[in-house]
């Protein structure tokens, strides 16, 4: 038998601080720099009734660590499941299995901070986020972490949804957070722009943009999704999580792509190659960066292991007996 941590929402909702899940992805990118093994996102789409399962894997050998993510979505429930399960690298042991919808903002909050940290300029001291919802809640709060931003600018298309945004960040932030009437009003003096929808269709003006921004764009996991027009992707010095997915889900780089604007080329790095120097980040102040987060199980399995090491720490948790296959198979 192992003992095996189960880990619900209410263990580790507020178990880590936005610096950690940043520290701890910082580390995983830079393990898959180094070599550290994954498998990009696949799903399997049903029909009737309408929904999709979807998971992806990674080794981070550093940590002694290894770990896949899987989620269904849709269904007769029309809802989204998540489960993160670790095993220990070296025995294969089962370590724990987390609730992964808890932390999802976090680490996906963690990865864009850490696009930010490589990519935006030093003096970055504005930052604009597009949608309101979950993930924008957890960009802010990593951001902030890896830059001091004087101004924060919040636009979703809803008003009363931005307002409230804005009130509850600033009073749990204690920085000062304003919400404006346009996507256009948000990026136009903004250093940093973070887009955190679900949007089908670019959510401001590439032509707006002006040189020297760095874009954070999280919504881009589907070829339909697009939350950047082809003209900043043209303009932009472009840089995913990962290589592999760009001509699988990549929707606002498809969208340049199949209008010919761009080619594979235009794909100047993945995050780790930058994270471990191999490639050049920004290289001139006037140079806009986009980083496109689709979402790796690198910063899903990385966020996960600091989560079961500080768990174990705090005594939190159930543990569950799983037996291995050499006693349980008769």
């Amino acid at each position: 038998m192992v003992a095996t941590l189960l880990l619900t929402s209410q263990d580790i909702s507020d178990l880590a601080s936005p610096k950690e899940y940043v520290d701890a992805v910082r580390s995983g990118y830079q393990q898959h720099g180094n070599g550290a093994p994954l498998v990009p996102r696949t799903s399997l789409f049903n029909k009737d009734p309408p929904g999709k399962l979807t998971g992806y894997t990674a080794i981070l050998p550093k940590d002694g660590v290894m770990g896949g993510y899987l989620y269904s979505a849709g269904f007769t429930s029309q809802d989204a499941w998540f489960v993160t399960t670790i095993f220990d690298a070296k025995t294969g042991e089962p370590l724990a299995i987390l609730d992964g919808a808890s932390f999802n903002p976090h680490k996906t909050g963690a990865v864009g901070a850490l696009g930010i940290e490589i990519l935006a300029r030093k003096d970055a001291s504005s930052l604009a986020v597009i949608g309101s919802g979950p993930q924008a809640k957890g960009q802010i709060r990593a951001a902030i972490t890896v830059r001091q931003f004087d101004k924060i600018y919040v636009y979703s298309s809803t008003k009363r949804n931005r307002e409230l945004f804005a009130k509850e960040l600033t009073e749990e932030l204690d920085i000062s957070i304003k919400p404006v009437s346009s996507s256009k009003l948000a990026i136009s003096n903004a250093d940093v722009v973070v887009t955190a929808t679900n949007s089908s269709i670019p959510v401001f003006d590439g032509h707006n943009i002006s040189d020297g921004t760095h874009i954070t764009a999280v919504g881009q996991y589907h070829p339909r999704k697009r939350e950047l027009d082809e003209h900043i992707v043209q303009r932009s010095l472009y840089i995913p999580d990962l290589r592999s997915r760009v001509f699988t889900d990549a929707g606002s780089f498809l969208a340049a792509f199949n209008m010919g604007l761009v080619d594979e080329t235009h794909i100047h790095a993945e995050l780790s190659e930058v994270v471990n120097e191999i490639l050049p980040g920004r290289t001139t102040n006037s140079e806009i960066t986009i980083f496109d987060s689709g979402g790796t199980a690198i910063e899903t399995i990385s966020s996960a292991y600091m989560l079961y090491q500080k768990a174990l720490q705090a005594g939190l948790g159930t543990t569950l007996q799983i037996e291995p296959s050499s006693t349980a198979m008769k």
